[in-house]
């Protein structure tokens, strides 16, 4: 389908294709083995541009918007989905500081995060407070003109090779989601450190880590907002990063699916393509439609962001809802559609279906953001 996309954005789409064909395809198998994280590719993403195209001029970037990121994470993503969190997650670990940073925070961690010289990460889930954001346990308190902080993070994509982090801790626990605040900590900071670098099922050449803050001090000066703004923060951010996550598992789908149909048009049984069978024709036909409405979906949702809409949180929800659901079922439906060869580590399919899982799972379950569409769904209502 057209999408309409600008000039600039069918060049971004156009650069990130072929650099996803020719610099991550080779490594992607080696990368997932291994478990380590890509800095050569990072390297070739800065180069690119890709850690700036959405964000504004004036802080250094190229001034496109969420729709240009969706386009370069879905077509990374196309190719592996954990290399493409390199940028997609310095996007989450940045957003908040475009959203809520003063003029002195944006002037002083936008020009790395915009040349890829640094990543990001964004720290808010915690061992008892994944879903429950308002139940979290990372303590700051004021002392003077610098907040120490107590606790710990996980979970946290990017996390160990990010230099910047947003992370949400309480200053005022008695408070619940009104007494959470944002802060910028820095790798280095004294009483920060890395815990428990986890093994995972999928997006393995993405880096998962703990963040640990042991009487960790943070000027004032990084605290974002005022004070209980915290989980405002949060949820700005959240709003605005969804799609990206949703163009996640869009390429993640959309790679399978590629996958899927040159097998079945290439495999022989009983003297004729397998995708010569109607059934095969049924699923590749399913697949195709559940993946341009994923995309149809994405993009609007993407342009809603960029035009300025601000309550967002339903339809940001959905499409991540959509996209990933679909992520999870096109990706074992192509490895079925490759039968034995496609539970086989030689043959790349299965990669697919490890890395859609966690598309349904982070940055909001998908049955949490149900509750979040059916809620606002009532809201609209009870306001006419």
């Amino acid at each position: 389908m057209d999408y309409f996309l600008n000039e600039n954005q069918e060049e971004i789409r156009a650069l990130a294709r072929r650099i996803a064909q020719e610099k991550v395809k080779p490594v992607a198998a080696k990368y997932d083995r291994e478990g380590t994280f890509p800095w050569d590719l990072v390297e070739e993403f800065s180069k690119a541009g890709f850690f700036s195209v959405y964000i504004p001029e004036e802080y250094g970037g190229s001034g496109g918007g969420v729709l240009d990121l969706v386009i370069v994470t879905e077509e990374l993503s196309r190719i592996c989905g954990g290399i493409a969190l390199a940028v997609a997650a310095t996007a989450l670990g940045t957003f908040p500081i475009l959203l809520s940073g003063n003029a002195e925070q944006k002037a002083r961690y936008l020009p790395d995060l915009v040349t890829g010289r640094k990543l990001a990460g964004f720290g808010l889930t915690e061992p008892e407070a994944g879903s429950d954001a308002g139940s979290i346990r990372t303590r700051a308190v004021r002392k003077g003109d610098r907040y120490i902080l107590n606790g710990l993070k996980h979970f946290i994509t990017n996390g160990s090779v990010a230099k910047i982090y947003t992370v949400i801790a309480s200053t005022d626990p008695e408070r619940g989601t009104r007494g959470a605040t944002a802060f910028i900590v820095e790798d280095g900071t004294p009483g920060f450190s890395y815990g428990k670098i986890e093994d995972k099922l999928g997006i393995r050449a993405s880096k998962t880590s703990e963040l640990v803050f042991e009487d960790c001090e943070v000027p004032v000066e990084n605290r974002l907002g005022r004070e209980g703004q915290g989980f405002i923060v949060a949820m700005r951010t959240l709003d605005r990063s969804r799609p990206g996550v949703a163009a996640q598992a869009l390429g993640i789908a959309q790679g399978a699916y590629d996958l899927a149909l040159d097998y079945t048009t290439k495999r022989q049984q009983f003297g004729k393509s397998v995708s010569s069978f109607q059934a095969v024709q049924f699923m590749l036909a399913d697949m195709a439609t559940q993946i341009e409405a994923a995309r149809a979906l994405i993009y609007s949702v993407a342009r809603m962001v960029d035009n300025g809409m601000e309550r967002i949180a339903k339809e940001s929800s959905m499409c991540k809802i959509v996209a990933s659901d679909t992520a999870m079922k096109v990706t074992t439906d192509a490895v079925q559609l490759f039968g034995g060869y496609g539970y086989m580590r030689d043959y790349p399919i299965e990669k697919f279906m490890r890395d859609a899982k966690i598309t349904q799972i982070y940055e909001g379950t998908n049955q949490i953001l149900r509750s979040v569409i059916g809620r606002n769904i009532i809201k609209e209502i009870a306001s006419g």
